[in-house]
């Protein structure tokens, strides 16, 4: 036991040396006076944040900008004429919901004289028939062939009038 106590004492003696010796704070000093010379109320104020105004994006029926804009000579366009129009009480497709740009042929299905047409867009392949619907202009399939299908939109000519506009969806080989 006399070890331990006079090991205890020991290192209990070098502890309050270490915090004993030596009085030099002029360092610590000469960092205090320069605080207490700074100017109180030194701290900016925090900036004034504007809030945040939600945008909503307003040209989605537009031409999208990554197309090259179409030139139309107003003498030579088509009148709509008031006999052809959509029906409008009849109920709409699924495929119906999305623009025709967005499917592309991928193959063709025959059974007993019925010719299909396969169709990718809106998630998935999809089967049409000559007579269903396509595109969110009333396209209807009118023709289906083994490299095509043929669509004939309905679109507004822009004076109250309709037109009918043909498009084709070509066969997409390797896909």
């Amino acid at each position: 036991m006399t070890v331990a106590r006079l090991f205890f004492s020991f290192f209990l003696a070098s502890a309050l040396s270490g915090c004993l010796g030596g009085n030099d704070f002029s360092d610590l000093q000469a960092f205090m006076d320069q605080e207490r010379a700074r100017p109180k109320g030194s701290i900016e104020p925090l900036p004034k944040f504007q809030p945040y105004e939600a945008f909503t994006y307003g040209a989605a029926a537009l031409r999208s900008p990554f197309q090259p804009p179409i030139k139309i000579d107003l003498a030579a366009q088509q009148k709509g004429s008031k006999d052809i129009k959509p029906d409008e009480a009849r109920v709409r497709q699924f495929l119906e919901g999305f623009n025709i740009e967005t499917f592309e042929m991928v193959g063709t299905l025959a059974n007993d004289g019925a010719t299909y047409a396969l169709v990718r867009g809106a998630g998935g392949v999809h089967r049409v028939k000559v007579g269903d619907y396509l595109g969110r202009n009333h396209g209807r399939v009118t023709l289906i062939d083994e490299a095509k299908v043929d669509v004939t939109e309905i679109v507004p000519d822009g004076e109250g009038g309709w037109l009918e506009r043909p498009r084709s969806l070509t066969l997409k080989e390797r896909s």
